[in-house]
């Protein structure tokens, strides 16, 4: 093995040196949605939809079902992509701490049970009025406000 050189390469979340690819899981059914609140920065402490950065070789509706099952215990059958979000945010001194660019996708429960996961404190499920109640990201707020607004063809 002698001039053989094996390298670790994990992509940094924090300060990356490249956009990361993330996923959202807008969980719903019968007028509620899916919400977690994040363990980990950015946005630890606030409510939003489950998700998190695609894995190298696995597909973004593969993303989809694992960070829903990972952060809400819920296997899914995932929909339509709903948005797309560009998620900067800089440090004090102007550098780019986290840079993401999210794949929001519908998604409805198929299995499972309702418990928090790795990246998630908490999960419940929310009606149009709770939303008022919880510390939600601005962007999940706004899509989760749209969606449920809207009534749904199953109910």
């Amino acid at each position: 093995m002698d001039g053989l050189v094996v390298q670790c390469v994990t992509m940094k979340r924090e300060y990356p040196d490249t956009p990361i690819v993330g996923v959202g899981a807008i969980i719903r059914d019968k007028g509620r949605i899916v919400l977690i609140r994040r363990d980990r920065e950015p946005a630890k402490g606030r409510w939003s939809f489950p998700g998190g950065g695609v894995e190298l070789g696995e597909t973004i509706h593969e993303a989809v079902c694992r960070e829903a099952l990972e952060e809400t215990g819920l296997q899914v059958e995932v929909g339509d992509l709903v948005a797309i979000i560009d998620r900067i945010l800089r440090d004090d001194a102007g550098r780019i701490q986290y840079h993401y660019v999210i794949l929001d996708f519908s998604a409805r429960p198929i299995g499972g049970a309702l418990r928090p996961g790795d990246d998630a404190s908490d999960v419940r499920w929310v009606s149009l009025p709770e939303l008022d109640e919880l510390d939600v990201t601005e962007q999940a707020k706004e899509i989760a406000q749209k969606l449920l607004s809207i009534s749904q063809p199953t109910e």
